[in-house]
């Protein structure tokens, strides 16, 4: 317990140094649709070139926050973009320590709460149009590109697409891969545990013949030219064809930590093995499980979580006789930030 605390401690301080070299800007805004009357809530972290007070963002009496100056202007330059999904029933809260990692790092990062599919918006009927979730990315690069003065400027050619979960589909989704209702309906008969085809069936994305045709249509934003997927599900509806010809690199970074609706043989490393080796990476890491990549629990968080709803406690737990979540997430960070500091048009290291 005490070196769990210790490091935790480190990672504080560490975090604590980077704040005060590399300041960053928070600001919150809401996209309204005039078409369909979806409305978005997105949060955004940006560079700044000023220091002033700073206040605490997604902090709660379970997870830990960020800190960020409020609406603070935006460091001068060009700076490269990341919008950032979140998994089923998740929320921008839930990456909060990566989207603040890569703002210190120089990068505008958007995060935005998909309707139906969040921790506050769970209808029903927006839950079953899956296919909006590219579409709210899309809708978040317009905002933060058609705005310089509010998140600084972004530069040409550099905007990469990052999820967890339900959130790693969605950022292949825009990135070009192209999703086969059928193909995917056909594979739940083989894998029926897989949280992916629970979560599929309950939000009846595929009950209709137009719903099926929506989400199994071409939802690639040509803006975004780097994809990262943070052990990703509904990857096995993913058509073969579309993932041999991904137009962009892809970093697929999974949990090893064995799991049964989970497991990275059939999600993650299934799709790695059907992208380009030439220009995707994939990385598994050991002590992760697939709330690793979730905020960092408090000190008792567990016990709140399970008092309030009894199996939540789960979201806290990472690898028996790991690391610190905040040690992994470090080393995810990094992961993800070197691969997206690689000039496009490159191939990536596959190995």
């Amino acid at each position: 317990m005490k070196m769990a605390y210790g490091t935790l401690l480190l990672a504080w301080l560490a975090t604590t140094a980077s704040a005060d070299e590399n300041p960053i800007g928070f600001h919150s805004s809401t996209l309204a649709d005039a078409h369909d009357g979806r409305v978005v809530e997105m949060v955004v972290w940006y560079p700044s070139a000023v220091t002033a007070a700073t206040q605490l963002f997604a902090d709660s009496s379970v997870f830990v926050g960020a800190s960020a100056i409020a609406d603070a202007p935006p460091a001068a330059g060009e700076h490269p973009l990341v919008v950032l999904s979140h998994g089923y029933r998740g929320n921008w809260n839930n990456q909060v320590w990566l989207a603040s990692a890569l703002a210190r790092k120089g990068y505008i990062v958007a995060a935005v709460n998909h309707p139906g599919t969040t921790t506050h918006d769970r209808s029903p009927q927006a839950a079953a149009q899956l296919w909006q979730r590219p579409v709210d990315l899309r809708r978040a690069i317009d905002s933060v590109t058609a705005h310089p003065e509010t998140f600084g400027k972004v530069a040409t050619g550099r905007i990469a697409a990052v999820g967890h979960s339900l959130g790693g589909w969605t950022a292949l989704e825009i990135a070009g891969a192209r999703f086969d209702p059928d193909r995917f309906a056909q594979d739940c008969k083989a894998h029926p545990q897989l949280s992916s085809c629970t979560v599929y069936a309950q939000t009846k994305v595929a009950g209709s013949s137009a719903s099926k045709g929506a989400l199994g249509a071409d939802w690639r934003d040509e803006r975004v030219t780097a994809v990262v997927t943070l052990d990703l599900g509904l990857s096995r509806g993913l058509t073969p064809e579309s993932l041999t010809a991904l137009p962009v690199p892809a970093l697929v970074i999974a949990a090893g930590v064995p799991s049964r609706e989970l497991p990275a043989e059939l999600e993650s490393a299934n799709l790695a093995g059907r992208l380009p080796a030439a220009s995707s990476r994939y990385v598994e890491i050991s002590d992760a499980s697939h709330f690793t990549f979730m905020s960092q629990c408090k000190p008792g968080a567990q016990a709140l979580l399970e008092a309030e709803v009894p199996g939540d406690g789960i979201i806290c737990q990472d690898g028996d006789n790991g690391r610190a979540r905040a040690v992994i997430q470090q080393q995810i960070a990094s992961l993800v930030a070197d691969f997206l500091a690689q000039p496009p048009g490159l191939e990536h290291d596959g190995s």
